[in-house]
């Protein structure tokens, strides 16, 4: 079955000090028929000083790692926008004004606060903050459905929709996302009218958690709704979680009722069945 990593970083991204070309090697090792990078585009005032993403110098290593490489697999250059209702309007003209292979739409703030940062959950407690989060994860994909117009989509895949258990489990020891459920709906059927593919993000499982982002139960929400394909990334920062459980995801999309694993090349959507 041949497998696309669609969500993975390089030293362009603020967090990561891998070398693009070390990650497509350790995607070759692991027999992988695509990567695309989706370095960091951070656009919140305390992070874009920090923000590395530079599109010239992106397109330039990737090119040359095509020219190198690009007999052996597909190598795409994508983006990982972090979703800021004050600054869309910057990062629209950015997008409009650059060229992708796909668009990631993920959510790290709400309500003002850092997922990641410990401090920013003062006075939340592990329900009220993963409501706010997944409220937040809806008017994203909202937000993305309107700017679907004859077909033509400003994002293409949702990142890791309930993100916030790896941090609920890494500051309160709790992960259960199962009382959202409705909420959880609201984001697929808004997805579903965004034309936004959710992705199975692996990288939970390398980080304490039992199952991936989101569960299976929310795969089988998901195609019970209508949803016929979804994305598997392994959200690496290293060559080494490269290619990271997207095997496994495969198979949880197959077993809940997924057929086929959406991949994206010049932002236009292809279907790989699933045996």
């Amino acid at each position: 079955m041949p497998l696309f990593d669609q969500h993975l970083h390089s030293w362009h991204s603020f967090d990561c000090e891998e070398a693009p070309e070390q990650s497509v090697r350790a995607a070759i090792e692991q027999g992988l028929a695509g990567m695309t990078f989706t370095d960091h585009f951070d656009t919140h005032p305390t992070e874009w000083p920090l923000c590395r993403y530079d599109y010239d110098l992106l397109q330039e290593a990737i090119a040359a790692l095509r020219d190198k490489y690009g007999d052996q697999l597909f190598i795409g250059h994508g983006i990982e926008i972090c979703y800021q209702p004050e600054r869309m309007d910057f990062i629209l003209d950015y997008l409009n004004s650059h060229t992708f292979d796909v668009v990631l739409l993920s959510v790290h703030w709400f309500g003002g606060r850092a997922l990641h940062v410990r401090d920013h959950w003062a006075g939340l407690s592990p329900r009220t903050g993963t409501e706010a989060y997944l409220r937040t994860v809806l008017e994203a994909a909202e937000f993305a459905g309107t700017f679907v117009r004859d077909g033509q989509r400003m994002f293409d895949i949702l990142g890791h929709l309930d993100l916030v258990k790896r941090y609920t489990q890494r500051f309160f020891g709790e992960a259960d996302i199962t009382p959202f459920s409705g909420l959880i709906d609201e984001i697929l059927s808004a997805s579903l009218a965004a034309d936004l593919i959710p992705e199975i993000n692996a990288s939970t499982w390398r980080q304490g958690l039992d199952e991936p982002s989101p569960a299976d139960w929310v795969v089988q929400r998901y195609a019970a709704m209508g949803g016929r394909c979804m994305s598997i990334g392994s959200d690496a920062h290293s060559a080494e979680h490269i290619g990271a459980g997207l095997r496994e995801a495969a198979t949880l999309l197959l077993e809940n009722g997924i057929p086929a694993i959406a991949i994206f090349r010049n932002r236009q959507r292809e279907l790989l069945p699933l045996p």
